[in-house]
């Protein structure tokens, strides 16, 4: 077979809108795109309106159970089951309830047990976002029974984990992408909790920090329309004032900032130990020789019992939290609450009941600001702390370092209780409870067990580095180019010779350099085709191509969509040249370039470049003159 001379710089007679075409980038996929969008921030609102709704129904839930359970009486008001007149009888109340809710694990879904967010994190990382849609009413259901009955819990880890579930199903129903899903599993979830507690701005940092693990436009948007509407649902169904109401707080001095820097270090260290021994009460469950169904009601013993000796444990308790950031309740009576609401939560969640970690880590945060506070106004009387102050940055800073949701704990606090001076305390001491924690533990209370299922979870949001590396940076300048005029049995007798070809794709272009199409090695060698029969009569349809300024990851999508290894790259002006070849393997390398020389420009990356050599028909083959 002749060999073909090489053009200087191959021209392809395709319009500028055709190589945009075929690029996969063109205006059509954009309207889709956007089109998309707008269909999943309806589907988040929507979602967001159902479970504002299923949040008022598990609050009534979790009222009529501990009613009932109690008080004796058939209401869904709330009536604190610390005010019960049961005496020991009691301690038989949260262990019916453990029997429960064991049951329900059993018969209707383990995924019930534990506090929601870890397993919806879990569903995120490792089944593209797929969660059962049994959830969606086993989880509130078997949390009113948990809580109702006197679970140490607040009501936003289960409407969390159920509005998670309840997104995820909505997804499933309606076929969208494993992305798709994770957006609707974060706006249910986020929307539950922007309803319980009308919070969010938080709300949407929580999406964030612990469950999209990305920041752009096509999850901020529905996300963030989801938690307004849970928000608005709040205010509809719930109450206009903050949560957590308090007397306007003074601007922080300099001294006071120390203060609680000083309170955020200590927490710091405290929230470590607490998610230490937090799985430590777990572990030991798991070395029981008793089925884990039991487990609840075992925990559900110890719930009873310091609360019979305890009864502000019992319960959700978020009047402890109003309690205790007013700054008025007895020194005593924080410390004994900051112990036995610990002791209380921890048996209980390690057990495998159903409930959340939210309202138990503020409460116990709260009281540990507090007590710091006043030991700090013992020794520095003139330091400027102030108790209500101390309580508020004990709550965040403990959520901070429990959890690792740095934003989101500091957001929180300022929404639930409206105090935007406490803004730059919190800042401080949720930043250095943060910095503690990060060095003294490698997960959190949030991703600890699932860290030991072998799942890993982002710990970073830095930007995809095949966005940031364009084609034109790493495509090979020289390699082959097949003419379309070439017979079927050409080509093959051609490979034949060489042997030595690398790839199992080929480009294909006429003797004046237009691009065609590309073809596997498979086509040109199958039996169907016949050897007289020209490339361009056997080539399919749609041919596909890259812009030299389209971005690796743009590649890299339209390689696994088409199960190419390599791709044409053409300019972007109206001849659409083509200006060089980009393989699998060229990405390979741009990428493992970017993760050991993350400060070095794209421009750096050094690619041997020599020209396109083309074999077209009746021409030598010759490199490319410069």
């Amino acid at each position: 077979m002749k060999k073909h001379t090489v053009l200087n710089r191959i021209p392809v007679a395709i319009s500028l809108d055709s190589a945009i075409a075929s690029a996969n980038i063109k205006p059509k996929k954009l309207t889709r795109d956007k089109k998309r969008l707008f269909q999943i921030a309806v589907f988040s609102v929507i979602i967001a309106v159902a479970i504002s709704f299923i949040a008022k129904i598990l609050v009534y839930l979790i009222n009529l159970f501990s009613n009932i359970a109690f008080h004796g009486t058939f209401s869904v008001e709330y009536i604190s089951p610390a005010n019960n007149e049961l005496g020991l009888f009691v301690i038989a109340i949260p262990v019916i309830g453990g029997i429960i809710v064991g049951l329900m694990a059993l018969y209707g879904s383990k995924a019930i047990r534990g506090h929601g967010i870890p397993e919806a994190m879990e569903q995120i990382l490792t089944n593209e976002s797929r969660i059962k849609p049994a959830i969606t009413f086993l989880k509130p259901l078997s949390a009113a029974v948990s809580i109702g009955t006197g679970g140490p819990f607040g009501a936003e880890g289960p409407i969390i984990a159920t509005g998670g579930a309840f997104g995820s199903t909505i997804g499933q129903i309606f076929k969208t992408t494993p992305n798709e899903r994770k957006i609707l599993l974060a706006a249910g979830a986020t929307a539950g909790m922007s309803a319980i507690f009308g919070s969010p701005i938080a709300a949407i940092f929580l999406a964030i920090e612990l469950l999209l693990f990305e920041f752009s436009p096509r999850s901020i948007i529905p996300v963030a329309l989801a938690c307004i509407t849970g928000a608005a649902g709040h205010h509809l169904l719930f109450e206009e004032t903050a949560v957590f109401p308090m007397l306007p707080l003074e601007t922080a001095s300099n001294y006071a900032l120390a203060g609680y820097s000083v309170i955020g270090i200590v927490i710091g260290l405290i929230a470590a130990a607490i998610t230490k021994l937090l799985y430590f009460i777990e572990d030991s469950f798991e070395k029981l020789p008793i089925h884990w169904v039991w487990w609840p009601a075992i925990g559900g013993v110890a719930v009873g019992v310091i609360g019979y000796f305890y009864p502000r444990t019992l319960g959700v308790g978020y009047e402890n939290i109003t309690d205790i950031l007013s700054g008025t309740m007895p020194l005593k009576i924080v410390a004994a609450l900051c112990f036995f609401k610990f002791l209380s939560w921890a048996i209980a969640l390690g057990s495998g009941t159903s409930g959340g970690t939210l309202a138990p880590l503020l409460t116990i945060g709260g009281a540990t600001g507090a007590l710091l506070g006043s030991v700090i106004l013992m020794f520095l009387p003139e330091s400027g702390v102030v108790l209500p102050l101390a309580a508020l940055v004990g709550m965040s800073a403990m959520f901070a370092g429990s959890s690792r949701a740095l934003l989101t704990s500091i957001i929180f606090a300022v929404e639930t209780t409206g105090q935007s001076n406490a803004l730059v305390p919190l800042l401080a001491a949720c930043t250095a409870s943060y910095f503690i924690s990060f060095f003294l533990m490698e997960n959190t209370i949030m991703t600890e067990k699932i860290a030991r299922r072998g799942v890993k979870t982002p710990d970073s949001y830095e930007p995809d580095p095949l966005e940031k590396i364009k084609a034109e940076d790493v495509m090979e300048e020289e390699g082959m180019v097949l003419s379309a005029e070439n017979t079927v049995s050409e080509i093959r007798d051609w490979l034949k010779a060489e042997n030595n070809y690398s790839t199992n794709f080929f480009i294909i272009a006429d003797n004046s350099g237009a691009f065609k199409g590309i073809l596997s090695a498979s086509d040109i060698h199958s039996k169907t085709h016949e050897g007289d029969e020209f490339l361009i009569s056997i080539l399919k349809q749609n041919p596909v191509s890259i812009l030299k300024t389209s971005t690796l990851r743009n590649a890299v999508e339209l390689m696994a969509k088409k199960n190419l290894d390599v791709l044409p790259v053409i300019s972007n002006d109206n001849t659409g040249t083509v200006i060089g070849i980009l393989s699998y393997k060229d990405i390979m390398k741009a990428y493992k370039m970017r993760l050991h020389e993350t400060e070095n420009r794209i421009a750096n990356i050094s690619v041997k470049r020599r020209g396109i050599k083309v074999l077209l028909r009746g021409q030598k083959f010759l490199p490319i003159r410069k």
